[in-house]
């Protein structure tokens, strides 16, 4: 069910792709069968996540761009915490499925599958940048070392976090470790939820 060499191998193709022509996940209405699939999804969010990001930091901003781009986060990081739910959610299915027990002394982490492929998901993202700078023609040989050292570390995290959902994944369908899927339950875009939402309504009722 969960292939971490193809989550890894799928991200960073992905996101070669991408740059060529930008990915349009708001196109599919429904969850996939497919958890690859899903896991294409919620990394296309995480891609278009990037790019805003560093639009907000462009130091020509106009104020009105930076609120653009800030709600264009919000709805983007929304977006991505809700497909990681969905991740979570379709290893949940797979382990009922599949008459997954949880043995008696089974253990409890603070990482689901989910969250980790959506580590894996920036990473990818991190390295593909990073590689960018070094190929650029324009920095001196100061900046391409501080660069590849951040690329190497880069790579050393990648692996050693791509072990450790694999082996988080094995207890998981062996009952040894508690799969839960965690809500995110966030609060700034629920209109009920956010003071600066509700007040401003109840403000203009008042008046």
């Amino acid at each position: 069910m969960l292939n971490v060499d193809e989550i890894v191998n799928l991200h960073e193709s992905m996101v070669v792709a991408w740059h060529q022509q930008s990915p349009d996940p708001s196109k599919c209405r429904e969850v996939p069968e497919d958890f690859l699939d899903i896991v294409r999804i919620q990394h296309a969010y995480n891609f278009l996540l990037w790019h805003e990001e560093d639009k907000a930091r462009k130091p020509n901003a106009s104020d009105q761009e930076i609120a653009q781009v800030k709600r264009a986060i919000d709805r983007l990081n929304q977006l991505r915490n809700d497909w990681i739910e969905k991740l979570d959610d379709r290893l949940q299915s797979h382990l009922e499925e599949q008459g997954v027990r949880l043995k008696k002394m089974a253990i409890k982490c603070t990482e689901t599958p989910g969250s980790a492929i959506d580590r894996l998901s920036i990473m990818a993202l991190r390295l593909y940048h990073l590689q960018e700078e070094l190929m650029r023609r324009d920095v001196d040989q100061g900046h391409k070392a501080k660069v590849r050292d951040r690329f190497d570390l880069c790579l050393q995290q990648q692996a050693h976090l791509a072990e450790a959902l694999e082996l988080l994944w094995k207890g998981i369908e062996t009952g040894s470790i508690q799969h839960r899927a965690v809500r995110q339950l966030k609060m700034y875009n629920d209109p009920t939820l956010n003071p600066e939402i509700y007040k401003r309504g109840q403000d203009q009722r008042a008046a």
